[in-house]
């Protein structure tokens, strides 16, 4: 029987606290992070033409892109295990910041491509550290921040097309848009500068055993990721096109459920704040996979009314919102969370990322529109059986020798 370990009196926040500020310089990265990752698409057509490279040869962009996060996300585990953490943010950010500069003057699609792998590589390792060292700063209390964390992303993503599209509209370019980002993100690596880099937590002997890295929840954690987010950019990249190739919307009229989606995406990150110091993480993913479930069905029982389209698209922004930091939440709440275990994480994410998405691209034309909402329904009911399974495993006691 483990010992309960004695209640620990929390130290009063002061205005000198350092961990809101560390705090606030990971928020600040992942706005930054929302921004690069979402200037690529509204700005494809402008980099095709900066290239000479027609617009269905831009779709390498996007493979190169992941790759390099998919290394970043691998490499960056390891690193902050083992190197102080602020550092490597600092080089990443301001590196970022100089690729995201080139990117429009570039005429080369060769060089184009080096430089989106190499932005995607820092992306994965900025991606990793910010959600590691948030865990290291707040430990047990670390949930409402983590959702805070995930909720700038969506900001970040939300006001980058905003961004684009005004600096297009003054200069008749893409270039300042890029520049603008550039510049945005110089700030932050002067914030984290002054801040000192915090450690992985030293466990006492009962949490070492409590909370010792549990390899098969790591795994089903990351099946979870996989799943969330092939469901995620599945259905945020592919809802456009559903609707145009179904005759519910047109092309204008399209794009807007997209930016319902993402929309509705970013506003129940917000709310899931509050939410997540309140809930315990299986509650909440819960009912955050039933909603799922509810508002895909009803795109499927009324997929000739575009009103029903549009009911359900809300819905999934809106469900899909929390999910992805609550899987982290519920694994720290188990284990001591690593560089290398979060790099587990983002690997599962980005390996999702990339293939259902791809498997719909494949099935689009030969089997019809329809199949986008049928593969999402049966990634979803995956991943609620893997989640019943997690849940199962998790509260298993655990028995030591």
């Amino acid at each position: 029987m483990i010992p309960e370990p004695s209640p620990s009196v929390e130290p009063v926040p002061t205005i000198n606290d350092r961990r809101y500020a560390k705090t606030a310089g990971y928020y600040m990265i992942f706005i930054v992070l929302g921004l690069t990752t979402a200037v690529v698409g509204p700005t494809l057509t402008g980099l095709a033409d900066n290239t000479q490279t027609p617009i269905g040869g831009m779709g390498l962009v996007f493979t190169v892109s992941s790759l390099g996060y998919l290394v970043g996300s691998l490499l960056g585990g390891q690193i902050y295990d083992r190197t102080p953490g602020h550092p490597l943010l600092i080089g990443m950010i301001v590196g970022l910041a100089a690729i995201t500069a080139l990117i429009p003057m570039t005429s080369w699609l060769a060089l184009l491509l080096v430089l989106m792998a190499a932005s995607g590589f820092g992306q994965g390792i900025l991606d990793v550290g910010c959600n590691t060292l948030l865990v290291w700063v707040h430990r047990d209390k670390v949930a409402p921040f983590m959702n805070g964390l995930h909720f700038f992303f969506g900001v970040g993503s939300s006001i980058s097309p905003i961004i684009v599209a005004q600096a297009f509209n003054l200069s008749g370019g893409i270039s300042w848009g890029y520049w603008i980002l550039a510049i945005l993100a110089a700030p932050i690596a002067l914030w984290m500068l002054p801040l000192s880099s915090p450690s992985s937590p030293a466990a006492t002997p009962e949490e070492q055993i409590a909370k010792q890295i549990d390899y098969r929840l790591v795994l089903m954690a990351s099946l979870l990721l996989f799943l969330y987010v092939g469901a995620e950019i599945g259905f945020g990249g592919w809802i456009a096109t559903y609707a145009v190739a179904r005759g519910l919307a047109s092309l204008t009229d399209a794009a807007y459920l997209t930016s319902l989606f993402w929309g509705v995406f970013t506003v129940g990150r917000l709310l899931s704040i509050p939410m997540a110091a309140r809930a315990r993480p299986r509650f909440i993913l819960s009912g955050d996979l039933l909603g799922c479930l509810v508002s895909l069905g009803i795109i499927l029982l009324w997929s000739d009314s575009l009103t029903a389209t549009w009911i359900g698209t809300a819905g999934l922004g809106l469900f899909m919102a929390s999910v992805f930091p609550t899987v982290i939440n519920l694994a720290a709440r188990r284990m001591n969370l690593t560089g290398r275990i979060m790099s587990c994480f983002f690997v599962g994410a980005s390996l999702g990322s990339a293939s259902l998405p791809w498997l719909i691209g494949r099935l689009f034309e030969d089997i019809g529109p329809q199949v986008m909402l049928w593969a999402i329904l049966a990634d979803l009911l995956l991943m609620v059986g893997i989640f019943l399974v997690t849940i199962s495993y998790s509260e298993r006691p655990r028995h030591t020798v």
